[in-house]
């Protein structure tokens, strides 16, 4: 048996994760959330982020301490103890394949602080949870496995109150007011109290591709650009910020005197630019004229609107 085979899927998976994401300035990143902030469910704490790409996380060690899934001991295969339990042969029968997958798939990701952490979309523990509940139901569980059940139903119930306060929410319009505070959130979170100074943000390969989209003559040494470049910028770089922060920057650098970015922060504002400005090349490069970009870009857009 080579090396290779001695892995366990999630071994591979994790291992491919690190190998796909080795810079790190590539990897979802948290830009809400902290461990001293966790979700609380009764006793119960969840560490849980939101990531750049909207994504609600909960920490795999988070969700294997709210389940009561003992922690340490020995291991087999190399699966942490949640792939354990629900590969088991008692509750597998209750956990789809698709969950199952997900389980042996955490997300990579960086936290606000800048570690590296993995989690699972908020919904897994939800899943989880209602197939410990229908294998208790089925009366399957072992008497070991009962304290688990218990912490799933604690776990579902609050959540359950969690759902009719959003609901109560939406339906009395109070909604709309939370979105306003989380826009305030995020604003402060990409927009830089102190104008930071300016630093060279937009590579020239950036605007090498465009102008050979458009068949514009470059000249790397000129900063000259057509009017429309700054219109294209707008579109396809800063608008793919979080809502409201191309709007901020519009009324914080009302007559362009100086570089949006300048009023971005570090820690997540200048990130996501970095990340957006790659994309946006690559597509370009990608394509052989500006129409073909569009085209490319808006297939991109659509999918990423599929997954959200």
């Amino acid at each position: 048996m080579t090396e290779d085979e001695k892995l366990s899927k999630s071994e591979v998976a994790k291992i491919g994760a690190e190998a796909r994401w080795g810079d790190s300035a590539t990897l979802p990143r948290a830009i809400w959330g902290a461990n001293d902030q966790p979700l609380r469910i009764g006793n119960i704490e969840l560490p849980c982020y939101v990531l750049d790409d909207e994504r609600r996380v909960l920490t795999a060690s988070g969700v294997q301490a709210g389940m009561a899934i003992a922690q340490g001991g020995s291991m087999k295969k190399g699966l942490s103890r949640l792939e354990l339990f629900v590969s088991g042969k008692i509750i597998s029968p209750f956990i789809s394949g698709e969950l199952r997958d997900r389980v042996e798939n955490p997300i990579l990701f960086r936290t606000p602080a800048n570690g590296k952490a993995y989690g699972y979309e908020a919904e897994v523990l939800a899943e989880i949870c209602e197939a410990v509940l229908s294998a208790r139901q089925a009366g399957k569980l072992q008497a070991q496995q009962q304290p688990i059940a218990q912490q799933c139903e604690i776990l579902m119930r609050g959540f359950a109150r969690v759902g009719i306060v959003a609901l109560v929410d939406e339906a009395t319009g109070f909604e709309r007011v939370r979105k306003r505070g989380e826009l305030h959130k995020i604003l402060e979170a990409y927009i830089a109290k102190e104008l930071l100074p300016w630093s060279k943000r937009f590579p020239d390969s950036f605007y090498e591709e465009m102008f050979r989209l458009h068949n514009w003559e470059y000249d790397p040494k000129s900063v000259a650009r057509p009017g429309v470049v700054g219109k294209f910028t707008n579109k396809y770089i800063y608008d793919a910020l979080p809502e409201g922060v191309l709007e901020e920057l519009k009324a914080k650098n009302p007559a362009n005197k100086r570089r949006h970015h300048q009023y971005l922060t570090e820690e997540v504002g200048h990130p996501h630019l970095e990340r957006q400005i790659t994309a946006m090349t690559t597509l370009m490069r990608a394509s052989d004229d500006w129409g073909q970009f569009k085209k490319l870009y808006a297939a991109a857009k659509a999918r990423a609107e599929r997954t959200a």
